[in-house]
C-alpha cells in the first residue's frame, strides 16, 4: 500500500471512531478549526481541547498533579467565577489544584512538508510550544500547544490553604489566560485559512512551486514578517509573542508498535 492510500485509511479509521473524551464532543471554540483541518486531504485531527479551567482533587507527586488517580471537581471551557470554585472545593478530600490548560490539538499530517506549514502557522499565531513528531511507520504528528498555563494548589488533605480573596485573584488571571487563548485560536484559524489557500494556488502552478520549493509556505523564523499570514499578525501581537519560549521542530521516534 502506498503512503497516500495508507494515510487515507488512517484518516477514515480515526474520523469514524466515537469521541471518547470526557465531554464526548469537540469543544465549541475549536469546531471550525477542526472542521477546516479535517476537510483538507493532507490533515486530520486525532484529539483536541480548546482550553479549560479545571479543579482537580487528588495527590501531588512532587510538583505534578497525577490526573489518572484524581477526582475532577470542576471543569469549564468558559470563564469561571469564584462561587463555582468555592462550591466545588467543599467536595475536596485531598490536594485540590486549580489549573488553566490552553489549547492542545494533535494533527496527523500526510507529509512532513504539510506538518511544516501547519507548524509555521501555529508558531506565528502564538502556540510557541508546538512540535512535530515522526514515527517509524511514517506517521507525522503535529502537537499544537502553548505555554501560558496556570497550576496552583488550593487545599491539602481537604483543608483549604488559601483565602477566598486569593481564589478570586487566581480566577481573574485564569480568565485572562482563557481570553488570550481564544484570541490565539481565532488568529490561528484565520492564518491557517490563508496558508492553505496559498498552498492550493501553489499546487495549481507546479512550475512556480518547483522554483520556490525550498521556501514553499514555510519560512524560517528570521525571514517571517507580520504580513506573512495575510496581516493576521499585527506588530502588537508580534511583540507579545517575542517573550515566549524558544521554538523548533522536535522529532521523536516512536516504538515499533506505534
Amino acid at each position: 500500500m502506498d503512503r497516500s492510500a495508507e494515510f487515507k485509511r488512517w484518516k477514515a479509521q480515526c474520523l469514524s471512531k466515537a469521541d471518547l473524551s470526557r465531554k464526548g464532543s469537540v469543544d465549541e471554540d475549536v469546531v471550525e478549526l477542526v472542521q477546516l483541518l479535517n476537510g483538507r486531504e493532507q490533515y486530520f485531527t486525532t484529539s483536541s481541547c480548546a482550553g479549560r479551567i479545571i479543579l482537580l482533587d487528588g495527590s501531588i507527586n512532587g510538583f505534578e498533579v497525577q490526573k489518572q488517580n484524581c477526582c475532577w471537581l470542576l471543569v469549564t471551557h468558559k470563564p469561571c467565577v469564584k462561587d463555582d470554585v468555592i462550591v466545588a472545593l467543599k467536595k475536596a478530600n485531598g490536594d485540590a489544584v486549580l489549573k488553566f490548560e490552553p489549547l492542545i490539538l494533535h494533527v496527523q499530517c500526510q507529509q512532513l512538508q504539510d506538518a511544516q506549514i501547519l507548524h509555521s502557522v501555529a508558531i506565528d499565531s502564538g502556540f510557541r510550544n508546538s512540535g512535530i513528531t515522526v514515527g517509524k511507520r511514517g506517521k507525522t504528528m503535529l502537537a499544537i500547544r502553548s505555554t501560558h498555563g496556570l497550576e496552583v494548589p488550593l487545599s491539602h488533605k481537604g483543608k483549604l490553604m488559601v483565602t477566598e480573596e486569593y481564589i478570586d485573584f487566581l480566577l481573574k488571571i485564569a480568565n485572562q489566560k482563557m481570553e488570550e487563548n481564544k484570541k490565539r485560536i481565532e488568529r490561528f484559524y484565520n492564518c491557517l485559512q490563508h496558508a492553505l489557500e496559498k498552498e492550493t494556488i501553489a499546487n495549481s502552478h507546479p512550475k512556480e512551486k518547483i522554483k520556490d520549493k525550498n521556501n514553499s509556505s514555510y519560512t524560517p523564523k528570521k525571514e517571517r514578517n507580520p504580513e506573512a499570514c495575510g496581516k493576521c499578525i499585527t506588530e502588537e501581537n508580534d511583540k507579545e509573542l517575542e517573550n515566549d519560549d524558544d521554538l523548533g521542530i522536535s522529532v521523536t521516534i516512536f516504538p515499533e508498535d506505534y
